[in-house]
């Protein structure tokens, strides 16, 4: 292959048959379980990286269901997002992401830093309740359950929660281990579509694991309990800060 042709087709990693495919990719029938949660002030000061800047202590505890993702396929994930600010701005910075499929863990990585791990999440609905669970190998490190579809919410409320900005930190190594990439990305979803929205009686446990730490960020007050079905475009990231700059 000419060096040319190197440039020309170079997307994504291997470079004959790339993990993922170029975007925008749409999300069909997007379903998210969020527990909301108050935590603990010091915890949160201890991950959130500068220049954003902690809201309240509060974390939104997800479970996504993807049943129709335009180059991703059908995958399940799980993590936890801190409501942050950036220069006055009201977000989400996205702390922590376990998936079950490569092609989204590879291309969220790579194209906008999402902090992805492989990991066993599941969502599902078991007679009058919306369980997600999260194991990572044999170990169970999350579970969640909700009252299922007790109370409507109002669609204009919730489209505009999920229209706000979005950071991830970005991290890609140098070939000495050192970082050739640090980066705080910002990103917006994009073409959102709310189908439904509903509350109801929640609660969350979280375990300890040294290689899925979400009980780091522990369990003091339930705040609520979210689930909401859209169609949703992921929108590409700009860099609003480098840290090696």
């Amino acid at each position: 292959m000419k060096i040319d042709d190197v440039r020309r087709n170079a997307f994504a990693m291997p470079l004959t048959c790339p993990a993922f495919p170029p975007g925008p990719y749409r999300f069909i029938d997007r379903e998210f379980f969020i527990v909301t949660y108050r935590t603990d002030m010091d915890a949160l000061r201890a991950i959130v990286p500068e220049p954003l800047e902690i809201i309240d202590p509060i974390v939104k505890y997800e479970f996504i269901r993807m049943p129709n993702s335009t180059g991703f396929g059908d995958y399940t994930e799980s993590g936890q997002v801190i409501p942050v600010s950036f220069e006055g701005k009201a977000g989400g910075y996205v702390h922590s992401m376990y998936l079950n499929d490569e092609a989204p863990i590879a291309g969220g990585r790579e194209l906008w830093g999402f902090p992805k791990k492989l990991a066993a999440p599941s969502m599902s609905i078991e007679k009058d309740t919306l369980v997600g669970t999260l194991d990572y190998g044999s170990v169970r490190v999350a579970t969640a359950t909700m009252g299922f579809k007790h109370r409507v919410l109002d669609h204009a409320a919730v489209l505009e929660s999920m229209l706000m900005p979005n950071y991830l930190l970005k991290i890609i190594p140098h070939v000495d281990g050192s970082a050739r990439i640090c980066e705080l990305v910002r990103y917006f979803l994009e073409d959102v579509t709310i189908k439904g929205a509903w509350s109801g009686p929640a609660a969350l446990e979280l375990a300890h694991h040294a290689l899925a730490p979400v009980a780091r960020l522990p369990v003091l007050e339930i705040i609520s309990g979210t689930h909401v079905l859209a169609d949703i475009t992921l929108g590409m990231g700009s860099v609003i800060h480098d840290y090696l700059a």
